[in-house]
């Protein structure tokens, strides 16, 4: 069950509410006919039925996730609307989640790798929410209080945001009428029309931005090293080659990041390179975790395997073998019940619609030489850089 919700849509101010709202939702609701339901009733409750729920929150969306057995679903969704539309958030259970947030956040900044990673993203995406992690920060996350959830869970939770994603042994007509059953009558709150966000502008492809390095000076055993390219998003016609890119560059143990720069030079401990899917601005992000002593010689290096991507073709072999590693991989993810009803959801939330499934692989498949070339060229062009290590060593590279 998918609703528009995550992160994005929550006020400066107020960064975190989504997670908040994600770890607080399942801690006590009500039922249609007023009966009060604790944390420990929803648990045992969840439990005889041997099922599991969740919540969860991203940038883009707000999740929440049934499984169970198909005899047990009309009872396991029942319980999972409750939790949905009726929400209580009890004020101590609010505290809790609210001190623990703070603890991941506080332990966040000891770990170099998400440090590097947020100061990168604030980097890049400035004032757009993106730029914000979806713990929001120390100050935001501790000044939340039950009633900004409430607030969110009235405007966001609503029936015209929400998608239901299903799969498993059950009949279409009986899980629609199941659905209309649960969710048939819920309105938005006092009726009020779904607010119209409109988020800062992220420039992409502006000359007139010039990606920095931004460091943060850490006694670590290992200089944490990133370079972030602003890219289109899903809808843009360069998802796919980028994406394929991305694989090739730095997906797995055959990736060009991992051959040419740990295993035939030596310089890395970890190397990857990721693009996530997302529903505004894109992030395409190269990292590397090397010696201090080959901090400087490791990003020349991280720079030079990037700016081939724009300056040469991909051989056909190299081509073909990202393509098939991408498509197998997509494969596996599609499994499980439980994986087809994510990936379909998450599609529909994305307003992608459940096409892109086979759109997606076709797209993969058709990407050519050239598109990929073209692709890189446009969006691969100077990253901004984010490092984090000992002062001596980052310090030769500012």
């Amino acid at each position: 069950m998918f609703l528009r919700a995550g992160s994005c849509y929550e006020k400066p101010e107020k960064a975190g509410l989504a997670h908040l709202m994600s770890t607080v939702m399942t801690k006590g609701c009500e039922t249609p006919e007023g009966k009060n339901l604790t944390s420990m009733e929803i648990a045992e409750a969840v439990e005889s039925f041997g099922a599991s729920l969740g919540t969860d929150s991203s940038s883009d969306y707000f999740v929440v996730s049934v499984k169970t057995v198909t005899a047990d679903f009309p009872e396991v969704l029942a319980l999972a609307g409750n939790i949905m539309r009726f929400p209580t958030f009890p004020e101590l259970e609010v505290e809790l989640e609210r001190r623990l947030a703070l603890q991941d956040i506080r332990s966040q900044k000891e770990q170099p790798f998400s440090v590097a990673f947020e100061q990168l993203r604030k980097a890049m995406y400035q004032n757009h929410p993106y730029a914000m992690s979806g713990l929001g920060d120390e100050t935001t996350m501790g000044n939340l209080t039950r009633d900004d959830l409430v607030e969110f869970h009235q405007t966001y939770f609503r029936p015209d945001s929400l998608v239901i994603s299903i799969a498993g042994r059950i009949d279409c007509d009986r899980a629609v009428k199941l659905v209309e059953d649960i969710f048939g009558d819920w309105q938005p709150a006092l009726n009020q029309a779904l607010p119209e966000f409109s988020f800062p502008e992220v420039a992409t492809f502006s000359p007139s931005i010039t990606p920095r390095i931004v460091a943060t000076p850490q006694n670590t055993q290992q200089s944490i090293l990133m370079l972030g390219y602003l890219v289109p998003s899903v809808h843009s016609p360069d998802y796919a080659a980028l994406k394929l890119l991305s694989t090739y560059l730095g997906n797995g143990l055959s990736s060009r990041l991992f051959v040419e720069l740990r295993e035939k030079r030596g310089l890395a401990y970890e190397v990857s390179a990721l693009y996530p899917t997302r529903l505004f601005c894109g992030s395409f992000v190269v990292y590397m975790g090397t010696a201090p002593e080959n901090t400087e010689t490791a990003l020349a290096g991280l720079r030079t395997e990037v700016d081939l991507l724009s300056a040469a073709k991909l051989e056909p072999d190299s081509l073909q073998a990202a393509k098939n590693k991408i498509l197998g991989q997509y494969a596996l993810g599609k499994q499980t019940n439980a994986q087809l009803a994510q990936i379909y959801g998450w599609y529909e939330i994305l307003g992608l619609g459940i096409a892109f499934d086979k759109g997606f692989q076709d797209a993969i498949a058709a990407v050519t030489a050239e598109e990929a070339l073209e692709a890189a060229c446009k969006s691969l062009r100077e990253p901004y850089i984010s490092l984090v290590g000992q002062q001596e060593a980052i310090g030769r590279v500012i």
